[in-house]
């Protein structure tokens, strides 16, 4: 064999380890991913045995989901959650359709507040004119399901990735503008400053084709390490 097809050889076995297989369905698929990080990275073996689980996290990919994440945006956990519960009591059925009809007093009510009514009002003309679909997301590589996604008015690469994430299953996701993903990165590798976007990105790239469980795993340890330090 050829020195140039031992080396196309070598790079399509490569190519082909990288690839993920799919989207993140199950904890089978989370434990996968994890086996993979372990051999790629020394760090992520380390957190791996310390985090007792890495959550799968999925939830449905809809309209109700991509507008949980918009309303959780900027306001705390609690906040979000009382704003989301109103959304489902007075948008019947939580579709984009049912969304355009209610109109603004209502949206006023619910307590959207007006930048994230037009966001809101952005993807549902999305979805309604067919211009995007939630579920042909899965099939595009993670560059061009952001690209799609940030396209509409007011949804940004934090709620593009996270939607990504957790509704479409994608593998390879790292919503690096993560304030908790900034911190547990810089504390696993016992950087003192809290590590920019831009350097959390270039530090994830070897993570993939599975930067969507080391995301996982990277909050998992984020959460043990804010209930460490809330002890006594």
């Amino acid at each position: 064999m050829s020195t140039f097809f031992a080396r196309l050889t070598v790079e399509r076995r490569i190519e082909s380890i990288r690839m993920p297989k799919g989207t993140i369905q199950s904890r089978a698929d989370i434990a996968e991913g994890l086996q993979y990080l372990a051999r790629q990275c020394p760090v992520l073996a380390t957190l791996i045995k310390e985090v007792p689980e890495v959550p799968l996290r999925r939830r449905p990919a809809s309209f109700a989901s991509l507008a949980s994440i918009v309303i959780s945006q900027q306001v705390s956990k609690q906040s979000a959650d009382a704003i989301f519960r109103r959304m489902e009591e007075h948008v019947v059925p939580l579709t984009p359709e049912k969304y355009l009809s209610v109109g603004e007093l209502v949206w006023t009510k619910i307590g959207l507040s007006r930048p994230k009514q037009k966001t809101l009002s952005a993807v549902s003309d999305a979805m309604v004119s067919r211009s995007l679909e939630l579920n042909s997301l899965a099939a595009l590589p993670s560059e061009e399901a952001i690209a799609t996604m940030t396209a509409i008015k007011g949804i940004g690469p934090w709620t593009a990735e996270v939607y990504l994430l957790f509704a479409i299953g994608h593998p390879d996701i790292m919503p690096a503008g993560d304030l908790a993903l900034q911190i547990a990165s810089s504390n696993a590798y016992g950087i003192t400053d809290r590590m920019s976007e831009k350097e959390l990105r270039a530090r994830a790239e070897p993570w993939a084709p599975w930067r969507g469980v080391a995301a996982r795993l990277l909050w998992a340890h984020y959460a043990v390490q804010k209930e460490r330090s809330a002890m006594p």
